[in-house]
C-alpha cells in the first residue's frame, strides 16, 4: 500500500506538466524535500525488509528529489510598501517652527538647528530625520512656482 502511495506522489512530480507550477515559490523547495524524506524512509524499509532493487530505486529517487530541491533558486518576495503622501506646506512649517512669511534662510536655519538634535548619530531616530527632510525640501523646493498652500 506504501509503495502505491508513493509512486502515486513521485509520478505526479515526474508528469506533472512543466509550465504549471505544481506548488509555487518555495513551495517546491519543501515539496521536494518532503518527498526525499519519504523515499529514503521507505527505501530504507524496503532494503530492510530484504527488496535492494526496490530501496536502490527509492533511494536515488530521493537523492533527484534533494538535488531539485537545493538547484532552484529561492523565491524572494520583496514588500511593497505605499507611498507616502507629501506633506503640505503647512504640516512642514509645523515640522519646521517656521511661520508662512519665513525666508529661505530662515528655513534653513530652523533645518539646521533642528538636524543637529535629530539626526541618527546625535542621539536622534531616522524617522524624525526623514520628516525634517521631507520638511526642508517642501519648503525650499516648493509644487509650482508660488509657495502658496494647495
Amino acid at each position: 500500500m506504501i509503495y502505491l502511495l508513493l509512486g502515486a506522489v513521485i509520478i505526479t512530480f515526474l508528469l506533472w506538466p512543466r509550465g504549471r507550477a505544481l506548488l509555487k515559490g518555495d513551495g517546491w523547495r519543501v515539496g521536494a524535500g518532503a518527498a526525499a524524506i519519504a523515499a529514503f524512509a521507505v527505501a530504507a524499509y524496503a532494503t530492510i525488509r530484504g527488496a535492494w532493487g526496490t530501496g536502490i530505486v527509492l533511494g536515488v529517487i530521493g537523492l533527484w528529489s534533494v538535488t531539485e530541491a537545493r538547484r532552484r533558486p529561492i523565491v524572494r518576495r520583496e514588500v511593497v510598501h505605499p507611498p507616502k503622501p507629501e506633506l503640505s506646506l503647512s504640516e512642514a512649517r509645523a515640522i519646521l517652527g517656521v511661520g508662512p512669511e519665513a525666508s529661505l534662510a530662515e528655513v534653513k536655519a530652523a533645518y539646521n538647528r533642528l538636524i543637529q538634535m535629530a539626526h541618527p548619530d546625535k542621539g536622534g531616530t531616522e524617522g524624525l530625520a526623514a520628516q525634517l527632510n521631507a520638511a526642508r525640501d517642501r519648503l525650499i523646493k516648493p509644487r509650482g512656482s508660488a509657495r502658496v498652500e494647495p
